[in-house]
């Protein structure tokens, strides 16, 4: 039997969003300049909202003995699980930029980042907001990272 799946997401230009959603982008690039990358040369930058205005900031930590670095994503989310706030994320933005080539597209986090937004997504019991960009150029904007970001996620229900 054949299914389906459809996801559903936006691009959209940085001064189109609400002035919080663009605060927030602004965090994620100004996050990039922590990030500790001397091998890919590629600066990811991550900030995440609370719903009550808190804003936590990660970035990628690279480190010599591959795999042992972190994502900008789960070191923040990793962080607010450690404060006991997993359940109160409300939107996450994500941006990077890399010393020798302009990054003009958004940049989506990888699986297991997205499977760890899924698991704080249902702890939170709501839908969790995702903004994606590059140093420059769209945005991309998802509602829901279980439906629209990584449809297929790690679940041992089928």
């Amino acid at each position: 039997m054949k299914h389906q799946k459809t996801i559903s997401y936006e691009i959209l230009s940085l001064e189109s969003l609400e002035r919080d959603e663009q605060d927030l982008l602004e965090q994620a690039m100004l996050a990039t300049e922590n990030a500790y990358a001397p091998y890919s040369e590629f600066f990811v930058g991550c900030a995440v909202a609370l719903q009550n205005g808190e804003i936590f900031l990660g970035n990628n930590q690279e480190n010599r003995a591959y795999p042992s670095g972190l994502c900008a994503e789960r070191s923040a989310l990793y962080y607010i699980g450690a404060q006991g706030k997993g359940n109160q994320i409300k939107t996450i933005a994500i941006r990077a930029r890399c010393k020798n080539v302009p990054v003009v597209k958004p940049i989506t986090p990888c699986g297991a980042c997205c499977q760890a937004m899924v698991e704080y997504e249902e702890q939170s019991n709501n839908q969790i907001v995702v903004l994606m960009m590059g140093e420059t150029g769209n945005v991309l904007r998802i509602v829901g990272v279980r439906l629209n970001l990584l449809p297929f996620y790690f679940d041992l229900a089928f």
